[in-house]
């Protein structure tokens, strides 16, 4: 489960023009975790097959991975035509899992915006870039649709669109001056939602085309994938709840809601009123039912309390929700911690958000697309220590078993992708965490070790035969 900057990486190889993660990276390198850039490539054409062949050993029967944008139409545009030597590695991605009996499930948009229409028109900023977005998309369907059956149109919008666009941690780094961040510019209040409301756009317009050109002859299926963080009350009082409801629209509502009903929860529209766009009947009748499947990355959960409006002054799509959320309840917190700061590991509530899903957004088809933890990648462990990933094991055991609950409840679950079969760039992080299930040495020719929770993944799938 991997996208260019975070495994292929590299800056100007193989025909690919830059990305906003290129440009962020060199701008704020030692503002970094640990001073890292995308210049390190993980994998390139030459470990592909060694790759695949560790998929192939673990027994998984389908790989999640992403598309780059600018290493297929460096200028983000049609017009100079795609780079044959991205289309011809994911050809040879794709030939290679499928030879070995693994399924692509690919991500078209992963938060790597090519650079160019960043210059051009500022991005997602911009409805032109929703144009642009379905004529990359065309290209891919032209060229791999032949062989991938699903298709994630755009991996997490609600990251993108409040972490590029309203807190600056994410590439292009926008963000309000009173937030006194060092952002390029950018307001906090407002364009979160312009990014999002165009993120929208862009996937219902591509799933109209895939569905009118390419899905009666390919027979593929199209979907997002969503943050889905499940949310408990602080308390039993009617305003927590209202705020844990009101928490959920704001995050998965947020997304799916004009997807299954053509429009923004109404809670985001009471609170938001005339600072949130709206969709045109046009637009609103293409969005609903503009999806084949739900695609939700859970990784944690919060308890959540009511919150006041903020000040308008300092106004800003993060507290919006007018709620708090904290993995701590009374001191205790919901379940040990991860590597990440905000990641408490609280396996039951991936069954909770999918039922949540199930009742909300009636029965839809589901895929786990991210599931798995981070570690602090502590350079005085020695190998042996560092391939001992018990505490993920025993993640991977607990939610898997949380997983299998909610299907015996009715949720039609299809499938589940532990994030992540290698150690990667983790954005900002950058090499600082650990989420692989297979340990990268990244000092010595980046060769590859299973931890503990591969060889656990390939015992389960070896005696549950999946």
């Amino acid at each position: 489960m991997f996208v260019w900057v975070q495994v292929e990486g590299a800056v100007a190889e193989d025909g690919k023009g830059p990305i906003n993660w290129d440009v962020y990276t060199n701008k704020y390198r030692g503002e970094q975790d640990d001073s890292s850039s995308t210049h390190i490539r993980l994998r390139g054409a030459s470990m592909l097959r060694e790759d695949v062949a560790i998929m192939k050993s673990i027994g998984l029967q389908a790989y999640r991975f992403s598309l780059s944008w600018d290493g297929i139409l460096p200028n983000g545009t049609v017009e100079g035509g795609p780079n044959q030597e991205g289309i011809e590695y994911y050809n040879n991605l794709i030939n290679e899992l499928l030879v070995n009996g693994v399924k692509p499930f690919v991500t078209i948009f992963h938060f790597d915006l090519p650079e160019a229409l960043k210059r051009e028109y500022v991005g997602f900023l911009s409805p032109k870039v929703v144009k642009d977005f379905v004529a990359y998309a065309d290209v891919c369907f032209k060229h791999f649709g032949d062989r991938v059956q699903h298709w994630v149109t755009i991996n997490e919008p609600l990251s993108y669109s409040l972490f590029a666009y309203g807190t600056g941690m994410m590439a292009p780094g926008q963000c309000s001056k009173w937030m006194n961040l060092n952002c390029t510019g950018g307001d906090s209040a407002t364009e979160p939602y312009i990014v999002a409301h165009n993120l929208l756009l862009a996937h219902a317009t591509t799933v109209k085309l895939y569905r009118e050109k390419y899905q009666a002859i390919q027979k593929g299926k199209t979907g997002t994938a969503h943050v889905s963080q499940w949310g408990i009350p602080l308390s039993d009082s009617k305003q927590d709840h209202k705020a844990t409801r009101r928490g959920m629209d704001f995050m998965l509502g947020w997304f799916m809601d004009p997807l299954a009903t053509g429009n923004y929860p109404r809670s985001m529209r009471a609170i938001m009123k005339k600072q949130l766009p709206k969709f045109s009947k046009e637009e609103s009748k293409m969005l609903k039912g503009s999806f084949d499947f739900v695609g939700l990355n859970y990784y944690t959960t919060f308890y959540v309390s009511n919150a006041p409006p903020s000040n308008p002054l300092f106004s800003s799509s993060t507290t919006d929700s007018r709620t708090n959320a904290s993995p701590v309840k009374n001191g205790v917190p919901i379940g040990p911690k991860g590597g990440l700061s905000w990641q408490y590991i609280y396996p039951k509530g991936i069954r909770d958000v999918v039922l949540y899903t199930k009742k909300k957004y009636n029965n839809p088809l589901i895929y786990i697309t991210e599931n798995g933890m981070g570690e602090v990648n502590n350079e005085t462990l020695s190998l042996t220590e560092a391939l001992n990933d018990t505490l993920r094991v025993d993640l991977y055991r607990q939610h898997l078993s949380y997983r299998n609950s909610a299907i015996k409840d009715g949720t039609r679950v299809k499938g589940y992708f532990a994030w992540s079969l290698f150690d990667n760039f983790e954005w900002t992080m950058g090499y600082s965490v650990r989420f692989g299930i297979n340990y990268v040495d990244y000092k010595n020719g980046l060769k590859r070790y299973p931890k503990q929770s591969a060889l656990w993944f390939q015992r389960f799938l070896k005696n549950n035969d999946q």
